[in-house]
């Protein structure tokens, strides 16, 4: 069985999609909210140590590794951060997670397989100088890298778009057909084809087009995941739902009252945010969509990034917040993984993890094809 690591866990959303046929070695978060929901679903096993990364050495990491995942914090690099790039506090910690790496190389443990996963903003961070650093911190510990966008939206009904760079050893072959000679629709997009044209010829030279396999089509739709009497979240009233449409403009009410006509009940998902119009003045406004799919859930630090959603049957309009098992559904986790009793921490898990259906899908069609093959060449020698 495949060992890994899970560096920066939450909840363990990257163990849910690897699945039973892999084997946790090590998981560390620095949050100890998080650190209880990870052994409320994984068990007290001892794998899981929660404190900075900063605080710990190769010497502490048991066994081989097969895979080290990182998604490290996106703060730093993310639209809505401090534009401080890998320099910064959060994001930075991206070199503490590879200082491990490396020191798992120079004890000849060197891990088969680096995965780290973050905000596209990563791609042209510091005007693509971010991307670049990490492009060259993989080549310089000796692997060959490749980079991916993987929406999610292709396996649960939300929007979240993601970057996924995934390195293999250079002492490890690359089984045929993993690879594609160019890049390739959808998960090689123009912002991914760009920022690896920008690099270096060297960095260049050791980029790779991974070659997955685009899903199946999915069939589950953003209200097939909506609670009628959920726990954690209580039905507006009719006043508060009025209020909240007499923040929306024209163009958004238009599609609340197409909606209405559709003949079939309609979820969509609604943000609040500040707009400017045109005589200059600031005012909140209510954004909703309609597309089936829920809009990104992000780490709340306010009520405005909280998700509203709208149901509509028919003339009948309802509102509430999305509810904490709601915002699991879209992280594609079943209705028994274990959630923190307080909304709040449970919103700040699920908003901030990796959705376990596209860990499943990298392990699936490039993890598991690569680690395989490396082990059957080692019993064949």
């Amino acid at each position: 069985m495949p060992g890994f690591y899970e560096f920066f866990a939450g909840g363990g959303m990257v163990r849910a999609g690897l699945g039973a046929g892999w084997d946790c070695l090590f998981a560390n978060d620095f949050d100890a909210r998080k650190g209880l929901t990870y052994q409320a679903n994984w068990g007290t096993g001892g794998e899981l140590t929660v404190g900075d990364i900063r605080a710990l050495s190769a010497d502490a990491l048991p066994g081989h590794p097969d895979l080290v995942w990182g998604s490290f914090p996106c703060q730093d690099l993310s639209l809505a951060g401090h534009g401080k790039g890998l320099a910064g506090e959060r994001s930075g910690t991206f070199y503490a997670f590879w200082d491990l790496v490396r020191g798992l190389a120079d004890q000849g443990r060197a891990p088969r397989l680096v995965a780290v996963e973050n905000v596209c903003g990563a791609l042209t961070s510091q005007g693509g100088r971010d991307f670049e650093a990490m492009a060259r911190t993989f080549a310089e510990a000796g692997y060959r890298f490749g980079a991916l966008v993987i929406n999610a939206d292709l396996f649960t009904p939300q929007s979240r778009p993601r970057l996924f760079v995934v390195g293999i050893h250079g002492d490890s072959a690359l089984p045929e057909g993993l690879t594609s000679p160019e890049p390739l629709a959808p998960f090689h997009t123009p912002a991914v084809i760009r920022a690896v044209d920008r690099l270096p010829d060297d960095l260049r030279d050791q980029a790779l087009w991974w070659n997955l396999p685009t899903p199946p089509h999915r069939t589950q739709v953003f209200a097939d995941l909506i609670e009628e009497a959920p726990d954690s979240v209580a039905w507006h009233t009719p006043a508060e739902t009025d209020r909240l449409l007499a923040l929306m403009s024209p163009v958004n009410r238009a599609k609340v009252q197409a909606a209405q006509r559709a003949g079939r009940r309609m979820v969509g998902g609604v943000y609040r945010r500040t707009r400017t119009d045109a005589a200059g003045k600031k005012a909140q406004r209510a954004e909703v969509r309609f597309d089936d799919v829920a809009g990104c859930l992000r780490t709340p630090s306010g009520g405005s990034s909280r998700q509203t959603i709208l149901v509509i049957d028919g003339r009948r309009i309802r509102s509430r917040l999305i509810s904490a098992r709601e915002t699991a559904r879209l992280m594609g986790l079943p209705d028994s993984y274990v959630l923190p009793r307080s909304y709040s921490d449970a919103y700040h898990l699920t908003g901030d993890g990796v959705v376990a259906p596209v860990a499943r899908h990298l392990a699936q069609h490039l993890f598991e094809p690569l680690v395989g093959s490396a082990i059957a060449a080692q019993a064949a020698a």
